[in-house]
C-alpha cells in the first residue's frame, strides 16, 4: 500500500520542481523530503526520479504517479464528506482564508451567519492572498478560501481545487473630483482609460496580479502608465491618489469609503474586473461545514 503523504510530496515535486521548494512548502528539511521520496520508490518498485547531483526530475513513471495522486485525494475527500454528511452534525473548527478586501464585506458576515446557524461550529479566519490561500487549502490547513481572479489575466485553479464564482467585481477608475477627466466621466457615466494616459499612477506592487491586470488594461488602451507610487494596501492607494492628483484602478469591493475629494468611475467599455470565488478541495463540497459555508456565501453574494 502506498503511503499518502509520500504521494503528496511527489505531486508537489511535479508542480514546484525542486526538493527545496517542496521542503519549504511542508516546513520540513530537504533531506526529509528526499528520504520520503526514496521510500516511495521502494514501495512502488519503480524508479520515480532521475537524480543528477542536487537536482532531480520525475521519470515518466513518476509523472504518471504524480498525476494519479490528485484523483486519489479527491476520492478520499469525498469519502470523508459522505461520512460527515451521514453524521449530519455541523460542528468543530472551520478554517477560512480570505483576501484583505473581502474580510469586512464577506468573511465577517459569513462568520456571523455560520456561527448563528450552527452554534457548535467555530470559524477561524486568516487573511491570505490567493497565492498563499490556495496552497494552504491543498495542504488541508484551510477548509475554504475566498479568492479572486482577474478576468484579463490567464489563471487556472490548481489541480485538486474547485471554485465557485460568487460575484463580479469591476475595477473602477479613481480620480480627484477636480480633474477634467473626472467631470467628463461623471457626465458620461464612465471614463475612457486613454484619457488618463498622461497622468501619473498609483498601482499595486510589482509582481502582484492587481498590478499586472492594471498594466494589461492600460496597454490594451494604447499606453503604459507612468507609475509614481506602488503599495499593497488599497486604503493607502486612495490616500496617495487624493494627495497627488494621480489615477488608480481599484476593485469596487475595496471602495467602501472614498476619501473626500475623490470620485470612482466605471471604465468605458467594461474595463478590467475580477471574479470573487469560493475555493474548496475537490470532493469536499458535500461535507456539512463546507456545504453550510457555500450556502451562506451564496446568500451573501445575492444580498
Amino acid at each position: 500500500m502506498l503511503e499518502l503523504r509520500r504521494l503528496i510530496l511527489l505531486r508537489d515535486l511535479a508542480e514546484h520542481g525542486t526538493v527545496t521548494a517542496v521542503a519549504e512548502l511542508h516546513r520540513v528539511t530537504a533531506s526529509a523530503v528526499s528520504q520520503q521520496l526514496k521510500q516511495l520508490e521502494e514501495e512502488t518498485g519503480v524508479r520515480l526520479l532521475d537524480r543528477d547531483g542536487r537536482s532531480v526530475r520525475l521519470t515518466a513513471a513518476g509523472q504518471v504517479l504524480a498525476a494519479d495522486t490528485e484523483p486519489v485525494l479527491a476520492a478520499l475527500e469525498q469519502a470523508r464528506a459522505r461520512m460527515r454528511a451521514l453524521a449530519g452534525h455541523t460542528a468543530g473548527p472551520f478554517r477560512l482564508t480570505s483576501f484583505a478586501s473581502a474580510l469586512a464585506s464577506l468573511a465577517v458576515p459569513l462568520c456571523t451567519a455560520l456561527e448563528s446557524a450552527h452554534p457548535e461550529l467555530r470559524v477561524h479566519i486568516t487573511e491570505a492572498e490567493p497565492e498563499t490561500a490556495l496552497p494552504l487549502l491543498r495542504r488541508r490547513r484551510s477548509d475554504l478560501a475566498l479568492v479572486y481572479r482577474y478576468t484579463n489575466l490567464p489563471a487556472d485553479a490548481p489541480a485538486g481545487i474547485e471554485t465557485r464564482v460568487l460575484r463580479h467585481d469591476p475595477l473602477l477608475a479613481v480620480l480627484r473630483e477636480d480633474h477634467p477627466a473626472a467631470s467628463a466621466g461623471a457626465a458620461e457615466g464612465a471614463v475612457a482609460l486613454h484619457e488618463l494616459a498622461r497622468m501619473q499612477w498609483v498601482t499595486a506592487v510589482e509582481g502582484s496580479a492587481c498590478r499586472e491586470a492594471v498594466l494589461h488594461a492600460c496597454r490594451a488602451a494604447g499606453f503604459t502608465p507612468q507609475v509614481r507610487h506602488a503599495c499593497t494596501d488599497f486604503g493607502a492607494m486612495l490616500a496617495l491618489v487624493a494627495a497627488g492628483g494621480r489615477a488608480a484602478l481599484v476593485p469596487r469591493l475595496a471602495l467602501s469609503a472614498l476619501p473626500p475629494g475623490l470620485i470612482a468611475l466605471p471604465v468605458a467599455g467594461g474595463g478590467p474586473a475580477r471574479t470573487i470565488e469560493a475555493a474548496v478541495r475537490q470532493g469536499s463540497a458535500d461535507e456539512p461545514a463546507v456545504a453550510a459555508c457555500l450556502g451562506a456565501l451564496d446568500a451573501l453574494a445575492q444580498a
